[in-house]
């Protein structure tokens, strides 16, 4: 073999060694991202208002005039 037959296939070697290294890397970063994105959904679900609370209202109703017996 020559010189020129073994560096195509260390190219070709080290791109099949990289792929899978970046494939890794890739899926710990979406799998972070949608950790991060479910976090950020059950804080804010967290957040929102009590549903049907209680609301008080005071009303100060003026005495009708009476009359004389």
């Amino acid at each position: 073999m020559t010189e020129l037959d073994l560096r195509p296939r260390r190219s070709t070697a080290r791109a099949r060694r990289r792929r899978p290294v970046l494939r890794v890397v890739l899926v710990v970063a979406a799998g972070l991202l949608l950790f991060a994105l479910g976090v950020a959904f059950g804080k804010a679900l967290g957040d929102r208002p009590a549903p049907g609370g209680t609301q008080t209202i005071i009303r100060t109703l003026e005495p009708l005039p009476q009359q004389a017996p």
